[in-house]
């Protein structure tokens, strides 16, 4: 004699459910940029009243895309070929993936002695194995590679200094752990300041900044 079993309603109901969030899940990850977007912002120039608010900051906020090394390795190499291994021939580092990456600042700042005046920027870095030139410039951001527009760049394909406003080194280390997705951070900061950072593979770049006065 065989037996049948039936399944229970809610066993059913959630057997069906599950089903259909299968596909979309699926689709999600499909979907999803290879190199996705990222957003790092600090606030400065403010300090906290007798309440404990914070009064009277101005917001720094960095926009970029994230490439993941997925099991690469040694990715910026030694050498005259630093860095080429992911420029793909553009003549400078976008300091991510896909569009330019944007600097935001709402108030003046200093870097090494140098202002750079309130604004909205693309930033690049010039890759050396000692040492890197952080960049910002004026160049505006295409949306798409096939965009037409003479003022603005998609990464850093057709970058030319024309448009710098401020570069300034960044000393370079090699950590002894390793960043798989790529990492933009403001590090060691105090109401006045701290340091821009980079971190990718094994390579951690910093430059310190200041609030203008």
């Amino acid at each position: 004699m065989s037996m049948r079993h039936s399944a229970s309603p809610l066993g059913l109901c959630l057997a069906i459910a599950g089903a259909g969030l299968l596909p979309g899940s699926v689709a999600s990850q499909q979907t999803r940029p290879l190199s996705p977007r990222g957003e790092v912002s600090t606030q400065v120039g403010g300090a906290y009243d007798a309440n404990g608010q914070f009064q009277g900051g101005a917001w720094i906020v960095v926009e970029y895309g994230r490439p993941i090394l997925r099991g690469r390795q040694d990715m910026f190499g030694s050498g005259s070929t630093y860095g080429d291994g992911f420029l793909l021939g553009a003549p400078i580092w976008r300091i991510g993936a896909d569009q330019s990456t944007r600097f935001m600042t709402e108030t003046d700042l200093m870097f090494a002695g140098q202002t750079l005046p309130a604004g909205e920027y693309s930033i690049f870095a010039d890759l050396a194995e000692d040492e890197w030139t952080l960049v910002f410039a004026t160049w505006g951001v295409k949306q798409t590679f096939q965009e037409e527009n003479r003022n603005a760049l998609w990464g850093s394909y057709g970058y030319t200094p024309a448009r710098d406003v401020l570069r300034t080194t960044m000393a370079v280390s090699t950590l002894s752990m390793s960043a798989d997705q790529l990492v933009i951070a403001f590090t060691d900061m105090t109401q006045q300041g701290g340091n821009f950072s980079v971190w990718w593979d094994d390579q951690f770049a910093t430059v310190p900044f200041t609030v203008a006065r």
